[in-house]
């Protein structure tokens, strides 16, 4: 129960609530109000109605001089067209009903003191509202009454609905439009922690993971919040163990290059000392075998130092603008001694490009190439072919390597090459350079690759 009154729904619920009953109390509250101060108000005009109708009827009545049907008749029509629903009458000073207009049928014709007194005894005070004034200045020509229902004293002669309407009409717009604030106020709010939450998803801090936010309420969203900061924390115990075996992981290998490199020393050290020995030929085979072994062990470690260093972005990468062509063929003269003693057929035929100048790591640029060229002793000593050319479209300019051994899906007896092509895809990516491989079982292309607009496609 306790969550959820901390929840959104409740204070959604809570929200109807006062939508439907506190607003309409007040409604009503201000409404019973606002009737009653009209109610006294017009009551208060009511009463100054009433007063200055019977002064200046007096008024009028005194200030008849020849009193008679005629005047009296003009005085009735005069007051007739002011109120058309009025009642007025006259009785002379012999007590007889003379001129009457929109009178009652009842009355008599002749008027006594008995029944005039009791006439102003009912009517004073009463519904139709009544008053009595003398005719002339002597008051010696009778009387002559005015009635007027009170009903018909609405001051504009419309109900209060219709004279005020607008303000109910205001109050009621009003009631909703703070409906529409609170509904406002309260989406609002959940917007805004939203809008939070998906900023504090988006942000980054400095080791690459989102940063954990404040937890202040205990709602569906709070919750949401708090499983945010819960997952941070987890992200965090996650990288600092990753980033614990990376570093283990590396010491290890740098361990275990050191200690294999040193071995390897001392028996490269016995097999010179072999070399210089005359011995069998079948001995001397032997010796060549087991050197060319510890060449291709010192390789791998070499190998695996740079794909450690190359994960772990501690491979220093300078980029200088380079004669590409001129440095392409410095790497090859120093593997051309190689494939000749190999047996391989050469054919390097590398014309320059238009851009001959490429941004890269020259060292970078050279292990690849190593890298490549190494794969092809491996797995290309049956076709005992190399070709090297360039290629140059409106779009790229590109080294094409081609062999035309069993290719790469072939099992061969040499070991290694897949670390050694993973070292030139970051080292060529790294570069911003790119690469693509053909291999068949009739021989392999490999096209490195430069692209002279980023979004151009190579072939």
């Amino acid at each position: 129960m306790k969550r959820f009154l901390r929840s959104l729904l409740a204070k959604y619920i809570l929200i109807i609530f006062i939508s439907l009953f506190l607003i309409q109390a007040a409604y009503i509250i201000i409404i019973v109000v606002f009737f009653t101060f009209i109610d006294n108000t017009e009551s208060e005009e009511l009463k100054k109605g009433f007063s200055q109708i019977e002064e200046n009827w007096h008024k009028e009545a005194s200030q008849i001089e020849n009193v008679s049907d005629e005047t009296i008749n003009h005085l009735f029509s005069n007051w007739h067209f002011d109120y058309s629903q009025a009642s007025m009458f006259w009785i002379d000073e012999d007590g007889l009903l003379q001129v009457k207009i929109n009178t009652q049928k009842n009355l008599p014709d002749k008027w006594g003191s008995s029944y005039t007194a009791e006439f102003l005894k009912s009517h004073y005070d009463s519904d139709p509202f009544t008053t009595i004034a003398f005719v002339g200045k002597n008051k010696s020509d009778g009387f002559i009454v005015f009635q007027l229902p009170r009903d018909e004293m609405d001051l504009s002669e419309q109900s209060i609905t219709e004279r005020y309407g607008w303000a109910i009409i205001m109050l009621t717009i009003g009631i909703v439009f703070l409906f529409l604030f609170l509904f406002f106020y309260f989406f609002r709010n959940i917007r805004k922690r939203l809008v939070q939450l998906r900023e504090a998803m988006e942000f980054r801090d400095t080791d690459g993971l989102p940063i954990m936010i404040e937890e202040r309420k205990l709602d569906e969203i709070g919750e949401l919040k708090k499983s945010f900061n819960q997952m941070v924390k987890e992200l965090r115990k996650s990288k600092k163990r990753e980033e614990e075996e990376e570093q283990l992981r590396k010491e290890l290998i740098a361990n275990l290059s050191h200690d294999l490199r040193t071995p390897l020393t001392k028996i490269n050290a016995q097999v010179f000392t072999l070399e210089k020995m005359e011995l069998p030929t079948k001995a001397q085979h032997s010796i060549q075998l087991v050197e060319k072994s510890i060449n291709d062990i010192d390789k791998l470690i070499d190998n695996l130092m740079s794909y450690t260093l190359l994960i772990a972005s501690k491979y220093q990468k300078d980029i200088k603008e380079v004669d590409i062509i001129r440095h392409v063929r410095q790497c090859l003269a120093t593997w051309f001694p190689v494939f000749e003693k190999e047996g391989f057929e050469v054919n390097i035929d590398m014309e320059p490009f238009q851009q001959k100048m490429w941004e890269i790591d020259p060292l970078w640029f050279s292990r690849i190439i190593d890298n490549l060229l190494q794969n092809v002793l491996r797995h290309a000593q049956d076709g005992k072919y190399l070709s090297i050319q360039t290629r140059s479209t409106e779009n790229y300019d590109a080294f094409i390597i081609t062999d035309k051994g069993k290719g790469m899906q072939e099992n061969t007896s040499e070991k290694g090459e897949g670390i050694g092509l993973s070292i030139v895809d970051m080292m060529i990516k790294g570069m911003e350079l790119d690469w693509q491989i053909d291999s068949t079982k009739h021989g392999t292309t490999i096209s490195l690759i430069r692209r002279k607009n980023k979004d151009d496609s190579f072939f």
